[in-house]
């Protein structure tokens, strides 16, 4: 289970000037380049595992973001990072398919994580007032049970999973 994802606030230009190139580069190569990476390695792992009863050698899944689909204002590294993520969940079930290794991707909305940790009771308050229902901040035994599911049904590969409460998020 892949879960890397890091921020950097920043719109593409401000009264300061453009946004900083470094900052937009490191954010796809922590998240995009940092996700690839553990694909590929376990993948290959995987590629020596005994298939089981139905098939399989392995299941990978990843971790998206709904920003990859509803990005906010000042989230375009974020939102072009976890984009990424989702884009490449097909392609590469597809390069896996011949190993039995199955690939999925999860796009959560607003979950209870060290990342939102760091935001204030009114930025949380702020956030969940959109959801539609159930109306809070999604809890990591229901990501947990998410990919539960995903490695139980053999019938998911090479796809992106919303979950998100119905959640689609506001331009700020």
């Amino acid at each position: 289970v892949n879960c890397a994802g890091i921020l950097a606030p920043g719109r593409t230009v401000s009264k300061k000037g453009p946004m900083n190139l470094d900052k937009f580069s490191k954010v796809l190569q922590v998240n995009v380049a940092g996700t690839f990476n553990v694909i590929r390695l376990s993948a290959h792992q995987m590629t020596r595992n005994e298939p089981n009863g139905k098939g399989d050698r392995g299941v990978i899944v990843n971790t998206a973001s709904i920003a990859a689909f509803d990005g906010q204002i000042g989230q375009a590294a974020y939102a072009a990072s976890k984009g990424a993520i989702a884009s490449m969940t097909l392609p590469i079930a597809r390069d896996l398919s011949s190993f039995g290794i199955r690939i999925c991707t999860i796009a959560p909305g607003i979950f209870k994580t060290p990342m939102m940790a760091e935001l204030t009771e009114e930025q949380c308050n702020a956030l969940t007032a959109n959801v539609p229902w159930p109306q809070r901040m999604g809890d990591p035994d229901e990501f947990a049970m998410m990919v539960q599911s995903v490695i139980e049904n053999q019938m998911l590969n090479g796809e992106t999973i919303r979950l998100d409460a119905a959640l689609r998020m506001q331009p700020k």
